[in-house]
């Protein structure tokens, strides 16, 4: 994808792996839930060009500064890092190539539907602590 690099691009993506690299940091989200959308919305790239994109940002360097924190802080279970790891690997290698041959409607789809079955989870969950019921 060929894009003019204005200084309101630079901005925007600047402002996108902010966002995406806090809340990260913050409650572990980003890549899916910030980058995506935001490619998407605010400057205009297919839901497949966003995806790829957010898959290139989660490369090595990323999440090392934010992992080695929870690491200190004892909050790294790396036996089960290890193998989600080598699950990821195989599953994100299926992923694209389904992704790349059903139509974007479906991919698109897929997606909105697997962030609002998490959202509806975390309302839920959180909602029985912060309203006492059981």
């Amino acid at each position: 994808m060929k894009m003019e690099i204005t200084a309101y691009v630079v901005f925007l993506l600047l402002a996108i792996g902010m966002a995406s690299g806090m809340l990260s940091g913050f409650v572990g989200v980003g890549g899916g839930l910030i980058i995506v959308p935001a490619l998407v919305y605010f400057l205009g790239y297919t839901q497949l060009q966003a995806q790829g994109t957010s898959l290139a940002v989660l490369l090595l360097p990323v999440g090392f500064l934010a992992v080695m924190h929870y690491y200190k802080q004892g909050n790294v279970n790396t036996t089960a890092a290890l193998l989600i790891g080598a699950g990821f690997i195989s599953g994100a290698l299926f992923g694209s190539k389904f992704a790349h041959n059903i139509p974007i409607a479906k991919v698109k789809f897929g997606f909105a539907l697997v962030m609002l079955l998490g959202a509806l989870k975390l309302l839920y969950e959180s909602s029985k602590v912060l309203f006492g019921s059981n």
